[in-house]
């Protein structure tokens, strides 16, 4: 499923083509994804203008015009792609209707933004904008790790009492907004932190670590375009490159990237999901 760098790659690639620009018409061709539509869901887009797009955790926001917010999360499988983008950054010609094209948007720029998914795990839903923070997929999410809430103070506080696993804390989105699986392994690699320790008996001063790497390994995988490992595409149909840049997700059996370290990534299973670190090096 992808993470903030793969919602956030997505989001940048959408902005020139959706904001302030006005969706002319919103095809929607099934009634439901993960689950049904808002009720007139295409009158009520159809002539909204976007004032602005913007991400929240795993989700993509876009603000309209007569105060309502759009929601979308691209669950497993999800892609928004652009074609005929009058600044010429995509593909010009819009593309012949694919079996999975869900939901479809033409701009009054020329631009059309479909929303292709196979599996059908994604959704969308529309919020007034002054009830955003309210709504029950907003409102249980932790801080931005890009944002100035995330810092040394607030993680150690929100880590000290907690007799879960390191890795599976980072992953509560209630304590941090975004993290996924892989951008955890990494910052955990980085760090040297065995994701088995129990979160609470981490030294204050390692907790205090993670902070700033963590927003480092987000802001190498966005550079990259977010990591492409199954279904993940940027706006513009290409892929993500900072699966060529892991250090430990997906290495089971490969040496470990840490100079002077003789071990190998070791994966485990941790909540149902793997996870991948350095046996010697990360303690």
């Amino acid at each position: 499923m992808p993470e903030l760098p793969e919602v956030e790659t997505v989001m940048r690639g959408l902005s020139p083509s959706m904001e302030g620009a006005v969706i002319i018409k919103a095809q929607i061709n099934r009634p439901d994804l993960r689950w049904p539509f808002p009720e007139r869901m295409s009158e009520r887009l159809t002539g909204a203008r976007v004032s602005r797009l913007k991400r929240r955790s795993k989700y993509i926001l876009a603000e309209l015009d007569r105060g309502e917010t759009l929601l979308v999360h691209l669950g497993m499988s999800g892609r928004m792609t652009v074609s005929g983008d009058p600044l010429g950054q995509f593909v010009h010609d819009h593309p012949a209707a694919a079996k999975h094209d869900h939901v479809v948007f033409d701009m009054d720029n020329g631009a059309r933004i479909t929303f292709n998914d196979p599996r059908r795990f994604g959704a969308m839903d529309l919020i007034t904008t002054d009830g955003l923070e309210n709504h029950k997929l907003i409102n249980v999410l932790g801080p931005e790790p890009l944002g100035n809430a995330f810092n040394e103070s607030y993680l150690i506080s929100a880590l000290e009492r907690k007799n879960t696993p390191i890795k599976s804390a980072l992953l509560d989105q209630g304590i941090i907004a975004g993290l996924g699986n892989i951008y955890v392994c990494e910052a955990l690699f980085r760090c040297g932190i065995s994701p088995t320790r129990k979160a609470g008996q981490i030294s204050k001063d390692r907790v205090a670590s993670l902070v700033p790497v963590i927003r480092k390994v987000l802001q190498d995988a966005i550079k990259a375009g977010g990591s492409s490992l199954k279904d993940f595409r940027q706006a513009n149909g290409e892929l993500g490159y900072f699966q060529h840049s892991f250090d430990a997700y997906g290495r089971e059996g490969e040496p470990c990237h840490r100079e002077g370290c003789t071990g190998e990534i070791l994966r485990i299973t941790q909540s149902g999901r793997s996870t991948f670190y350095c046996g010697s090096c990360q303690r």
